[in-house]
């Protein structure tokens, strides 16, 4: 068993907390910036914007346009991948975080430095942090704390270049002083088939004194059933396996759908629920409050943020806000400039701020998840409120969920939204689907003009439609696509027929 070592981690988390109480927003940021100027101004990508002539926010802006993967990939990487070298950062790029679009499916490889792995670090400590701000009796490190992330085996792309689940690679090269606190052991990590290493990790795991969890909501709830099935005698409630653990830390997905499953497995102990805001390009964001209050802005890591209004992401010039002149309650884009060479790139999430001093965000959903194939405009954050409401109306939990448009087949058909519900308690009977879809319709008209006027009958769009699947039908599409695990996530919102399709193709054949 380790050395409890969480009173060191008191005293630091005091200075860190009196430290960030005093923290400049816009300063922390125009300091981030121009330390990656510097460091990225021999690089193909700096000789090329001028860095060595930035001398202000300003400046950055109008030299460095906004750019998102696929214009990096095209106008930088592509022809010298899998070896980036001094190309949009100092040095040999040694990792890849393979990730897939959640719109699209198409994977995406996106350049991790070892500057990076350390400002991910860094960042999670801010986490440990508020949970000891919030919990000054805490014990966190008097035991283990539980990752659940990708495999460790990572594929070699080229001689010194790896690629893999950005979670896989942060725990390959996971300090040996850190291991004491860590679990699980290397060889369970390592392991590629999740299934088999789920089946592993629920059977390594009784017993052990876990403090904390991490992952993200749906493998979770895989794991905790795999618990139950192992030991049906201990129940749902992990505080029975776990007496001590005082943490479930979850992020990559909306909370919303799988809050209630997950809390009622809380019950009975004192385990708190905390969110992250960690992305493949970098770490964003953690809740230094309840998960209702917003996620704050990690502004001294590494990371410089712009924010660019949705509206106008696709207009030539975008208006490019920072921490100076951000404003609350406004849908924006963020873009981020890195310790990995991406320089003002859009991310695809978008959010708004919940407050500016200090910088809390609200994530609205992505680029990408906006419904609008009628010219609804509804935004990923309206349709897991209204997914997770209407299924709480009939006292029903989601599991997994995706939404995508049924257009008209034959003139004259008006289309609509179909909802693929995979619920906790299997599917329901025909009455609670048609109360689940009457709810469901209702708190999109609520929460969205643009949808609630294109539902009247002159306006072509129909009362959604449900599909609700068996229990697992989302995790064999999963399997299907070779996605189990990591950082893949049943994607919310496709706008892509073609993985629509499959997807519908899928759901027949497996009922």
């Amino acid at each position: 068993m380790p050395i409890d070592t969480t009173p060191f981690l008191q005293g630091y988390a005091a200075w860190r907390v009196q430290m960030l109480s005093q923290q400049d927003p816009a300063l922390a940021q125009k300091r981030i910036l121009q330390g990656l100027l510097r460091t990225g101004e021999r690089t193909r990508f700096g000789q090329v914007h001028r860095f060595e002539e930035i001398a202000s926010i300003a400046d950055f802006q109008a030299r460095v346009p906004l750019r998102t993967y696929e214009d990096y990939w095209r106008e930088y990487w592509s022809k010298p991948f899998p070896r980036l070298k001094d190309i949009t950062w100092p040095g040999t790029v040694p990792f890849f975080a393979e990730t897939s679009g959640t719109t699209t499916g198409r994977s995406k490889y996106v350049p991790v430095s070892y500057e990076m792995l350390f400002a991910n670090s860094w960042a999670a400590s801010d986490l440990l942090v508020h949970h000891i701000a919030n919990r000054p009796g805490s014990r966190i490190l008097g035991g283990l704390n539980f990752f659940l992330g990708g495999s460790t085996g990572l594929r070699e792309l080229a001689p010194g270049i790896l690629s893999g689940d950005l979670s896989g690679i942060e725990a390959r090269v996971l300090p040996w002083w850190l291991r004491p606190w860590h679990f699980p052991p290397a060889e369970i990590e390592e392991m590629v088939d999740w299934e088999a290493k789920i089946e592993a990790l629920a059977k390594a795991v009784i017993g052990e004194d876990i403090r904390a969890i991490s992952g993200l909501p749906s493998w979770l709830l895989v794991l905790f059933d795999r618990l139950e099935e192992l030991r049906p005698d201990l129940g749902r409630h992990l505080v029975n396996f776990f007496p001590n653990l005082e943490m479930l830390i979850h992020g990559g997905v909306n909370f919303g759908p799988y809050r209630q499953n997950l809390l009622s497995r809380l019950e009975g102990g004192h385990a708190e629920t905390r969110e992250v805001y960690a992305a493949s390009e970098g770490f964003v964001a953690v809740a230094d409050r309840s998960d209702s209050e917003g996620l704050r802005l990690i502004l001294d890591n590494g990371l410089f943020f712009e924010f660019v209004p949705v509206g106008e992401l696709d207009r030539p010039n975008p208006t490019r806000h920072w921490m100076r002149n951000a404003e609350a309650g406004v849908n924006y884009a963020i873009a981020l400039t890195t310790c990995a060479g991406l320089w003002a790139y859009v991310l695809g999430d978008t959010l708004e701020f919940v407050t500016l001093s200090p910088p809390r965000i609200r994530i609205t959903g992505r680029t990408g998840l906006m419904l609008s194939a009628f010219g609804e405009h509804l935004i990923g954050t309206e349709i897991e409120a209204a997914v997770s409401g209407a299924a709480n109306s009939i006292g029903l939990n989601v599991i997994d969920y995706t939404v995508g448009a049924a257009v008209a087949e034959r003139k004259g058909e008006q289309g609509q939204h179909l909802f693929i519900v995979e619920f906790a308690e299997g599917p329901p009977d025909a009455a609670l689907q048609d109360r689940f879809l009457l709810e469901l319709d209702h708190q999109l008209s609520e929460a969205n003009a643009d949808y609630r006027s294109h539902r009247a009958a002159t306006h072509g769009l129909r009362p959604p439609r449900l599909i609700a699947v068996a229990r697992g039908t989302f995790y064999g599409w999963m399997r299907h696509r070779e996605m189990l695990g990591g950082q893949h996530k049943v994607p919310r919102v496709i706008n892509d027929e073609t993985l629509f399709a499959e997807l519908r193709r899928f759901v027949v054949a497996a009922s």
